[in-house]
């Protein structure tokens, strides 16, 4: 009998969701694959996908609170009378790929889970890909849209940030330290300077000129389909080969047939970034390291993030090659959160593991829905440092 794989357990466990985050193309590229990369830029945003499965979809019932520029906002509450009750955002990576990571399947999704843990009021941020009108959108568009999200939510939440949306849900939290009552950062590059992880090592090799060159190729924008057909013409091996052969093995498996579909609809619709947006993020904060060094501007003022001082759970994959450990649980020591407010777990896995991983889904983010409970409760009373609120 052949033995039944997981497509995103398989993926999660090599260096293939290089897209995840969108710059991360370079992580297994040497110099002669750059300069293949570079040559055949245009031929890669003027290419076709043969591949065409349908957009991924939502898992969970939910409506359209808001509809801003940046953002769909999903709201995912079940019970007509929780408007009172202080809400949970799921800023979802804004990244390459569809914000549904969140809520990708049954036993597989984190709105699920944080429900069932008794939080009443979920939301996520749908993010949208970036049009031509969209292409000069900077990080600050950005945060001043969750800005808006949270004064319509009633001026403060509980703020879980996922990769991206874990460092944007940093620099909310420090500009806008009154309005967020706890923070929870899952594979979040907070100290980019920090580990020895892959991506660290190209942020710093790889020339601005190459990121500006992929954005040239976009007309202005951080094209989803030119990364991952870069990457599929970097890798064919894995991505038509050791894909094919593996489903022909399973053609008998329903249950793995679905599960590859699920995650082509998810994996083979990547999104559109605005190229300022993009090019801003490679330079200050992963060349620049300014977040960590307390050097971002954002709305006008520099952000130190020993403002905030919230309760903080930090969640790191024990296995992920795009967001190490180091540059996540490093934030212990930026914040000013005290110590014995912050957790930080390590779970089993790698990077989209963390979100969609079967183990983690099911065993860690149910403790970190009670965690928040209990924020929660401790924060009708008073904040971390005594203050009445």
């Amino acid at each position: 009998m052949t033995k039944k794989h997981s497509p995103v357990k398989k993926l999660s466990q090599e260096h293939s969701v290089p897209w995840f985050w969108p710059f991360a193309a370079a992580i297994e590229m040497e110099e002669e694959g750059l300069r293949l990369f570079s040559d055949n830029l245009k031929f890669i945003a003027d290419a076709e996908e043969i591949t065409a499965p349908p957009q991924p979809e939502w898992m969970s019932p939910n409506r359209i609170f808001l509809d801003l520029d940046t953002m769909r906002l999903r709201d995912f509450t079940r019970e007509p009378n929780t408007t009172k009750t202080t809400p949970v955002l799921i800023d979802a990576p804004y990244a390459g790929h569809q914000s549904s990571i969140a809520d990708y399947a049954k036993d597989q999704s984190l709105v699920e889970v944080l429900l069932k843990s008794g939080l009443e009021r979920v939301l996520v941020t749908d993010w949208k890909s970036a049009t031509v009108e969209m292409m000069n959108f900077d990080i600050d568009k950005y945060l001043a849209e969750i800005n808006v999200v949270v004064d319509d939510l009633g001026g403060s939440v509980h703020l879980v940030g996922l990769c991206q949306g874990g460092w944007m849900s940093t620099m909310y939290a420090a500009r806008f330290p009154a309005k967020v009552l706890s923070l929870v950062l899952a594979g979040a590059p907070i100290d980019t300077d920090a580990g020895n992880g892959p991506i660290k090592k190209m942020a710093h090799k790889l020339p601005m000129s190459f990121y500006e060159d992929m954005v040239s190729a976009g007309g202005g924008r951080m094209l989803g389909k030119l990364m991952l057909a870069g990457w599929k013409n970097m890798h064919p091996e894995r991505q038509y080969m050791e894909k094919y052969i593996d489903l022909y093995e399973h053609i008998e498996d329903t249950c793995y047939i679905q599960d590859t579909e699920r995650f082509e609809r998810w994996y083979e619709n990547p999104i559109d970034l605005p190229g300022r947006y993009y090019l801003q993020a490679i330079r200050e904060l992963f060349k620049e390291n300014r977040l960590a060094k307390g050097r971002f501007i954002a709305l006008g003022r520099e952000l130190k993030l020993k403002d905030i001082e919230v309760p903080l759970y930090l969640l790191a994959g024990d296995a992920d090659d795009i967001t190490t450990r180091e540059q996540i649980f490093n934030a212990e020591q930026l914040v000013g959160t005290p110590r014995d407010h912050i957790v930080k777990k390590l779970a089993p896995g790698g990077h989209i593991g963390l979100f969609m991983g079967a183990h983690t889904v099911t065993n860690v983010w149910p403790e970190i829905g009670w965690w928040i409970t209990q924020q929660g409760r401790r924060n009708r009373t008073t904040s971390v440092s005594g203050v009445k609120r």
